[in-house]
């Protein structure tokens, strides 16, 4: 019903809608005029023929047979004067009913209710009252993948696209689409910019340069977040009016070589929320290895808490009788301070000096290769592009597909081994083939479509990053002004401030694991942050909670705990 209410405001919002409906009315009356005129004349042809007489009704019906040439044959005259008549009845009707009838309908009518039905479906505007929503000018993975998160929140959005067809096609898939180019200078009168929450621009640095600067020309308050593929359009980004601009490549880059253990048993920080700290740790060859977590007494030793294991790319609760085994990766939780008491117990164990190898020298392995340069690590980079080669002693020529090439760079030794290339295809068929090479070896893939996330995982993945949940993350974090760590794709770290739903409740009374599936792993309070705090603690009214679940545990826990917001 609201669908047809709109396509209805707008083909009666234009002026000429009311003239063609004018004009339409007119031509049915005098087609009608006729269509009377020639239901009379029968009669009078009738009574010149000496025939019976017949109804007044039958002479409509004649008139409608004759001029629509269905010509029944029930009715016939036998005078050359009804045989004329009939004939002019018949050229009148070819004309009118079947020739400027569908014409004039169309013309005046069914083409311009099809053009308020597109007007509809991909509008040139927006409501005036409408407030705080994102504007997206681009629609790629990492919006699409943003958009899904503003859906979670209740977040209004839109997206610019200046094809109409393109528009009308993602229109029809469910996107909230506006029919304007995000480079006219008119288009940010038209989708309200003055109430706007954030300008988001995902496309190539020149365009993006380009909508920045319109955008801040409307309004000079408005949040701009922009994508940068170069380092060198940071800067002018920034000087068209950018509030924040982020390179993704080297954003996903530098999270991938985070997540690599680096050949030793210390504790390598993946990110930080605040004050805690999150790292995760390999128990392969230390004194852990077939312990409980409740015998390792991690806690008591250390501080740091496990909130958290790896099973080769699978993710499991921390609880107190999981043991230990040689393929763990523990999460650890805590300060600073907490994860060097760590990395004191097992810094000795599990050394390795054998470099990482990256697949791909593009922008995230070349800010791998940066993150491991910066961490002291050794690695080597393969390429097949020569251009690419900037290290001879660290970068290698060549297809990864190669057993020999990748001998070359040290597949045999390796601990770790990065997959960067864009096309997820491509690192699929490399992670299936480096998996059965080297069965012990970490790989880390990266992807490009969430799509791809399971079968990166199926193909032998310990760890998957999309660039589009990365970028979306990244780009949503701004939005709110709050934190979200992307533990692994599908699993977050995120903050809440606590509601009047959860305060006066203890952890257990909340029930938020049962309800959501997400775990609280810490309280940022007046006291500090409070790790693993105890089930029988305590919520206050504007501490913070911070929570470990995935994408769907989040979406549910912003439903039942952030009613305002669903």
């Amino acid at each position: 019903m609201n669908s047809t209410n709109r396509q209805l405001s707008y083909f009666f919002a234009k002026r000429r809608t009311k003239t063609n409906i004018k004009k339409l009315i007119k031509f049915i009356g005098f087609l009608f005029l006729i269509y009377a005129t020639y239901a009379l004349l029968f009669h009078v042809v009738v009574w010149y023929e000496g025939s019976d007489s017949y109804s007044f009704i039958t002479g409509f019906y004649w008139a409608l047979t004759t001029m629509s040439t269905l010509g029944y044959g029930d009715i016939v005259f036998s005078t050359d004067v009804g045989k004329l008549f009939s004939m002019v009845v018949m050229f009148s009707g070819i004309l009118f009913l079947l020739v400027l009838l569908p014409f004039t309908f169309i013309e005046f009518f069914y083409a311009p209710w099809m053009e308020a039905q597109n007007e509809a479906r991909a509008p040139k505007n927006l409501d005036p009252a409408i407030k705080n929503h994102v504007i997206i000018t681009k629609l790629d993975p990492v919006a699409d993948a943003l958009i899904k998160k503003l859906k979670t929140y209740k977040i209004d959005y839109i997206i610019l696209e200046p094809d109409l067809q393109k528009a009308l096609d993602l229109s029809d898939a469910g996107y909230k689409i506006v029919n304007l180019d995000p480079t006219d200078f008119e288009t940010y009168d038209k989708i309200c910019i003055q109430n706007a929450r954030m300008v988001v621009a995902t496309g190539s640095d020149t365009v993006n340069t380009n909508v920045t600067f319109t955008a801040r020309e409307h309004n000079p308050d408005v949040k701009i977040v922009a994508t940068a593929a170069s380092p060198d359009s940071i800067d002018i980004l920034q000087l068209a009016g950018a509030n924040h601009v982020l390179q993704l490549g080297d954003i996903l880059g530098r999270s991938l070589a985070r997540r690599t253990l680096g050949g030793n048993a210390r504790v390598h920080v993946i990110g930080h929320i605040d004050e805690l700290v999150i790292g995760e740790a390999t128990a392969q060859e230390t004194p852990l290895i077939g312990k409980t977590l409740a015998e390792s007494k991690l806690r008591e030793t250390t501080g740091a808490t496990v909130v958290g294991i790896w099973e080769r790319g699978e993710f499991k609760q921390a609880l107190p009788d999981t043991v230990i085994t040689e393929k763990t990766v523990l999460v650890l939780a805590g300060s600073v301070q907490q994860l060097r008491n760590y990395d004191e117990l097992v810094s000795i164990y599990h050394v390795s000096d054998n470099p990482v190898i990256i697949i791909g020298a593009g922008r995230v392995g070349r800010a791998a290769a940066k993150n491991f340069k910066e961490r002291h690590i050794d690695y080597r980079v393969i390429d097949k592009d020569a251009a690419r080669i900037y290290d001879k002693s660290k970068y290698i020529q060549g297809d990864a597909a190669d057993h020999e090439v990748l001998k070359k760079a040290g597949l045999n030794e390796a601990h770790t081994v990065l997959i960067t290339t864009h096309d997820d295809d491509v690192n699929i068929y490399l992670t299936i083939y480096c998996r059965q090479l080297s069965p012990n070896m970490q790989v880390i893939s990266r992807t490009t479509y969430d799509k791809n996330i399971a079968t990166m995982h199926r193909a032998g993945a310990d760890f998957v990053m999309s660039y589009a949940s990365m970028g979306a993350n990244s780009i949503f974090n701004i939005i709110e002004g709050q934190d979200v760590l992307v533990l692994a794709e599908g699993l977050n770290i995120f903050n809440h401030k606590v509601n009047n739903l959860l305060a006066g409740k203890t952890l257990i009374e909340s029930d938020i694991r049962k309800k959501t599936g997400c775990t609280v792993v810490a309280i940022k309070c007046k006291e500090g942050m409070k790790v693993s705090p105890e089930p029988d603690r305590k919520l206050e009214e504007g501490e913070e909670i911070v929570l470990i679940g995935s994408t769907e545990g989040e979406a549910e826990f912003v439903k039942v705990y952030e009613p305002d917001k669903s």
